[in-house]
């Protein structure tokens, strides 16, 4: 019987296996260190304030664009914008310096500009705005309380001027004052309206309102109607009786004229003359039931019957 002898070198296992191991390790680790950095870098763009806290408190706010890292597991960052922002108010009821009732409707426009003072005070965005509508609403109240409802909705007799400069104005203080790390850049009135039970009541007074200067309008336009025909009528007669002065002038100038030119053809032939005034007698004496005696031997009775010697 033979020997078979086994050589253990053969069955020994290949350094393959430990160059693959290590090389998954290797991988491993550098993913796992790209992922904590990743998860520790963070880029600030532009438009946006980035802050960062350690245990809750802030300790930094970086609003330069540009890679930046914190602290893994200590620090945290969250994102507030640089942007304006749009608060609508939520429309209110407010009371006139005539004791009217109207609902008031605005919106702001709003930014944060000291997101440090922002968190610590207002904490939130929400909480922000909601800090802002209570002191819209009560710097609004109080102007607005200064007005008629007539100066407040009519734009021919408004007083508002500059009123939105006055509440933009008044609530930036109120906000300055309370550290709150933002400002209001602009406020403005949406609408007014009127309270339900109100609105019918008003608008039969305004609707009279109206008609009444519809007819002080009317009067005085008969006023000046009146007037302008009576102007009218002065100036017709002065000018009629100017004319008819300067008609008897130049009528009387002519018949001046006339009876100078008569004179003179009649001083040159005085039969002619004779014969004229006899002709212009029969115009007046004779017609076709005049009956006239007369000599026969008469010159008027011998002309009619047609002799001439």
């Amino acid at each position: 019987m033979s020997e078979k002898i086994i050589d253990l070198s053969e069955r020994k296992p290949s350094d393959e296996w430990k160059k693959y191991s290590k090389f998954g390790i290797v991988l491993v680790v550098l993913i796992g260190l790209i992922t904590f950095i990743s998860n520790n870098l963070f880029i600030v763009e532009q438009g946006e304030f980035k802050v960062v806290r350690q245990f809750g408190e802030v300790v930094k706010v970086i609003d330069e664009p540009g890679l930046n890292v914190k602290i893994p597991f200590i620090q945290s960052v969250s994102t507030l914008t640089k942007k304006q922002m749009v608060l609508d108010v939520d429309p209110t009821e407010i009371n006139t310096r005539d004791k009217k009732r109207i609902l008031v409707d605005n919106y702001a426009i709003w930014r944060i500009d000291n997101p440090q003072l922002m968190i610590a005070n207002a904490q939130t965005i929400d909480r922000a705005e909601a800090i802002m509508m209570n002191f819209i609403y009560s710097v609004i109240r109080a102007e607005l309380g200064q007005l008629n409802y007539d100066e407040i909705i009519n734009d021919e007799k408004s007083s508002r001027g500059s009123f939105n400069d006055r509440v933009l104005n008044r609530v930036n203080e109120l906000l300055l004052r309370d550290n709150y790390g933002i400002s209001v850049t602009d406020v403005r009135m949406k609408r007014t309206d009127l309270p339900e039970e109100n609105e019918q009541a008003v608008y039969r007074r305004m609707i009279s309102e109206r008609n009444s200067i519809a007819q002080d309008y009317l009067s005085q336009g008969d006023a000046e109607a009146n007037r302008i025909r009576a102007n009218t009528d002065r100036e017709v007669k002065e000018i009629v009786a100017k004319a008819n002065a300067d008609a008897n002038e130049i009528i009387g100038e002519g018949e001046a004229g006339a009876a100078q030119l008569y004179n003179d053809a009649f001083s040159k032939d005085i039969e002619f003359y004779n014969l004229y005034r006899t002709l212009q007698s029969y115009e007046h004496t004779i017609d076709d039931q005049t009956v006239i005696v007369l000599p026969a031997d008469a010159p008027y009775a011998r002309i009619l019957m047609g002799y001439t010697q």
